[in-house]
């Protein structure tokens, strides 16, 4: 059985997880922990390295932290990592009026999982993306940006229009879980 601190005071994000992993019959066991770390500015990558590496010190123990992103094309991927800034000051309508007068609404949903054994090591990242689209918001308005995002995948449906295991079977979480998990995995079975 392996165990790690999944760094988040998101209750949302640890239902999806908890039920991804579950989904898989990983033997994993997850707990939750809400730590406040700095918020770095930096790509994806440097966000989430800073992130995992502040929560393993504080916790003393392995950790898990994610990061997502939202990068519309148009923008030149903004505005990525600072998804969540942007949500909060401008909502789902100013979201989707920042593409008003682009040619494309073209945007990528990318999750990092970062892994870190515990303290003074280096966190090991898992990235997934979903491929879609910014549209007007549409569903349940509970969880981030999620009725704005139509993925490709989605057959028209936001994110947030779907039941949960529709969701997490083309989720940019999932994706990246997945890739954490079959690591946990190979790790457990070396060990």
């Amino acid at each position: 059985m392996t165990s790690f601190v999944f760094v988040t005071g998101n209750a949302n994000k640890l239902k999806e997880v908890k039920a991804i992993l579950a989904a898989g019959t990983s033997g994993i066991e997850v707990t939750s922990q809400s730590v406040d770390v700095p918020e770095v500015q930096g790509s994806t990558q440097e966000v989430a390295i800073a992130k995992c590496s502040a929560a393993a010190e504080k916790l003393g123990a392995a950790c898990v932290t994610e990061d997502t992103a939202l990068c519309f094309e148009a923008l030149g991927g903004l505005p990525g990592p600072y998804i969540k800034d942007f949500l909060g000051k401008l909502g789902h309508d100013g979201l989707n009026t920042l593409l008003s007068g682009f040619p494309t609404t073209r945007a990528t949903a990318l999750c990092t999982f970062a892994y870190s054994p515990g303290p003074s090591q280096t966190p090991i990242l898992f990235e997934g993306q979903t491929e879609g689209n910014i549209v007007p918001p549409r569903g349940p308005t509970n969880f981030g940006w999620d009725p704005i995002f139509e993925p490709l995948e989605g057959e028209g449906l936001t994110y947030a229009e779907m039941d949960g295991a529709k969701k997490n079977a083309i989720s940019h979480r999932y994706r990246a879980l997945e890739k954490l998990r079959v690591y946990l995995a190979d790790q457990a079975k070396s060990a």
